[in-house]
């Protein structure tokens, strides 16, 4: 049986919060404040949240696509490949395609 619900960017729905936390690894404050996103062709800088050696969370007012990449600049680490993860209240879940060192 099909969903009626689609992997744009939207919520889907959940009847209970999480219970576990399963990041392996832990998120620190960003070195810096914000970072440049290439969404569909434009560049936005955007506002960091936290930061760890496999992914990051940004403030974004765009709704991507899960799924989407996008490549983000950052200050102290260049050029990182990135794949959305989840979409929630203006931010974004980004996993790196590899870990930062």
């Amino acid at each position: 049986m099909a969903s009626t619900y689609f992997l744009d960017g939207g919520l889907i729905p959940r009847n209970e919060k999480r219970s576990i936390d399963e990041r392996s690894e832990a998120r620190h404050a960003a070195l810096s404040s914000t970072a440049v996103l290439e969404f569909r062709g434009r560049k936005h800088v955007v506002r960091l949240v936290n930061i760890s050696s496999s992914g990051a969370m940004v403030i974004f007012p765009h709704i991507p696509n899960i799924g989407e990449r996008l490549v983000m600049q950052l200050l102290d680490r260049g050029l990182v490949s990135s794949q959305v993860r989840w979409v929630k209240a203006g931010r974004i879940g980004l996993s790196f395609d590899t870990l930062l060192e």
